[in-house]
């Protein structure tokens, strides 16, 4: 196979694999989690999210994305949250873990002071036998046929099927809790989207 081909191929097969996850997913969980996300704004609590490794990418882009339409969220990194970052969960807070597998142990660590702080605790996983699966609130099941690296184990397309179900949730929260362009661009004066914004407004 030519370099350009294989190049197209991977490519391809990423935007299949988010189109048959857009296929499985259940969406009366993303339901659960859509009026959970709607209601942060405006109870004064936030969302927490976790990530190792690729899903830590993951985690801190699902942050900003949330921020950015008036959902208060940040990254909880693995390695602070063991040494008192986990200050920051209070009671009512949305935590949000991914993990492929859901047996990843760093990510395991917010578990229990996420039940006894009373945190409402969502896993993104593959696997809903897994401890994150049994020990979460609400499982949003997100799985791929196989990674498009020749292994097939390099999280990617995985990666990027949770990310585009977290752009759903955040863009249909925007449109339900009636966000304006007006309260956009307070927060988002900046480059082209703020020169967008500008004119418009």
């Amino acid at each position: 196979m030519s370099r350009k081909k294989r190049l197209k191929q991977i490519m391809k097969e990423e935007a299949e694999a988010i189109g048959k996850a857009a296929d499985r997913i259940d969406y009366e969980v993303m339901s659960r989690i859509l009026e959970l996300l709607c209601s942060v704004r405006n109870s004064g609590k936030k969302v927490i999210l976790a990530g190792c490794g690729t899903a830590g990418q993951a985690a801190k882009r699902i942050a900003h994305t949330l921020s950015v339409v008036e959902i208060p969220a940040f990254f909880l990194s693995p390695a602070d949250s063991i040494h008192g970052g986990m200050g920051a969960m209070q009671e009512g807070d949305i935590l949000v873990l991914l993990s492929k597998s859901g047996n990843t142990q760093e990510i395991l660590n917010y578990l229990p002071a996420a039940a006894k702080k009373g945190l409402t605790v969502i896993g993104v996983t593959e696997n809903e036998a897994s401890k994150l699966g049994q020990a979460a609130d609400i499982v949003l099941k997100i799985k791929i046929d196989r990674e498009p690296d020749h292994w097939g184990i390099i999280s990617s397309a995985s990666t990027l099927a949770s990310i585009s179900a977290f752009d759903a949730l955040a863009f249909t929260a925007m449109e339900e809790t009636g966000y304006t362009k007006e309260e956009f661009y307070l927060i988002h004066t900046g480059g082209g989207v703020g020169d967008i914004l500008r004119k418009e407004l």
